[in-house]
């Protein structure tokens, strides 16, 4: 962009990292970081409900079954075979939506990640699951649920709509203790029926699983022979609270309150807020139709004032709204042209969900 770092430099002096306190450790954030500060955890603050506008064939595991019963629920063990191509490395497993739509593909990687861990690692333990919001997202969230619940996992925590950043899943790991956590992300490609889509596993500590997990997983998938699966129904993620099914319980949650609180604890709100409210300054943040959308409006217009007109491509879309979630000079062109132009904002940001980019808008 004509605005370079030197020039947000200029704007920002003002918010100094403060090094009087040391933060609890984090998982990656957005690269847009203002001001730091030590403080106690602030109150949660629940989002608005992001609607999903399109609907997904249906998908679903299908295979014969053997039942059996287990803390209370009904387990079906399902007859498979290994599928070509499911090689792990630390970002998961992406491939197009059509692979992951074939017979058990993704229900076998799924088995295949249960039977490299420890059964201390999950069994009657906490997962988390979320994803930005990509196509397939929906039907891939149902059968990992109900494949977690036939191998023993006691509860889920789910995004509400299945929604929920990398950056937030590991927020929301650590905050809740849990012992790990799945992420539906193909990360900045494509989006849709003909595009991409991905998945992998985050380890208690919120960071992915290393490589003596992946290469296990693979392991496991060139010799699977059954699914493990609970017979539950699917559930409505669109809907916050608690579903029990047995000993098996399901809670959708809020995918921004935690990673809120965590963000509230690491920067200075109020004083960002003094920025971002002043009515001579002007800030544009582009969301790109990408899940960062249902984080956009609590965080810069609930919690630090900036007029709601601000965000751009807000709403979280399967496609993407047609458009390549990647935050850089040529797939964010709409937010450059604005800040090339003559009475630009003050401040322009466009994030997916893990990287930004930002400039000083040009003056006349």
């Amino acid at each position: 962009m004509a605005a370079s770092t030197v020039g947000l430099e200029r704007l920002l002096s003002p918010f100094k990292l403060s090094s009087s306190s040391t933060p609890p450790p984090i998982a990656a954030a957005p690269k847009l970081a203002l001001a730091l500060r030590p403080s106690p955890l602030p109150p949660k603050l629940l989002s608005s409900p992001i609607p999903w506008w399109r609907a997904s064939p249906q998908f679903s595991v299908r295979a014969s079954f053997t039942p059996s019963t287990a803390e209370g629920l009904k387990i079906e063990s399902v007859p498979t075979k290994p599928v070509e191509g499911q090689k792990t490395g630390t970002s998961g497993l992406r491939k197009k939506v059509k692979v992951f739509q074939q017979e058990n593909y993704l229900a076998n990687w799924i088995q295949a990640l249960f039977d490299s861990l420890q059964p201390e690692d999950y069994k009657g333990g906490l997962l988390v699951l979320g994803g930005d919001g990509r196509y397939f997202n929906r039907e891939a969230a149902q059968i990992i649920i109900k494949i977690a619940a036939g191998n023993g996992v006691g509860k889920i925590l789910v995004g509400k709509d299945g929604l929920m950043s990398t950056p937030a899943v590991s927020a929301v790991i650590r905050k809740q203790k849990a012992n790990g956590g799945f992420v539906m992300s193909a990360s900045h490609n494509p989006g849709g029926p003909e595009y991409d889509w991905g998945i992998k596993f985050n380890y208690s500590s919120g960071q992915p699983a290393p490589e003596s997990i992946t290469d296990k997983i693979y392991g496991n998938t060139l010799s699977i022979s059954e699914i493990k699966i609970a017979d539950i129904p699917d559930v409505d993620l669109s809907c916050l609270g608690v579903r029990n099914y047995g000993d098996f319980i399901v809670e959708v949650i809020d995918p921004v309150s935690d990673y809120l609180e965590l963000m509230e604890y690491v920067f200075d709100f109020q004083l960002i807020k003094g920025l971002l409210s002043r009515p001579d300054f002007r800030f544009i943040f582009d969301a790109m139709h990408a899940v960062t959308g249902a984080y956009a409006k609590p965080i810069f217009v609930g919690r630090l004032g900036a007029s709601p007109d601000c965000i751009s491509n807000g709403e979280p879309l399967e496609d993407f709204g047609h458009g390549h979630p990647d935050p850089n000079l040529t797939y964010a062109k709409d937010l450059v042209n604005i800040m090339y132009a003559g009475n630009a904002p003050d401040l322009g940001a466009a994030s997916d969900e893990k990287r930004c980019i930002d400039g000083m808008g040009e003056r006349e």
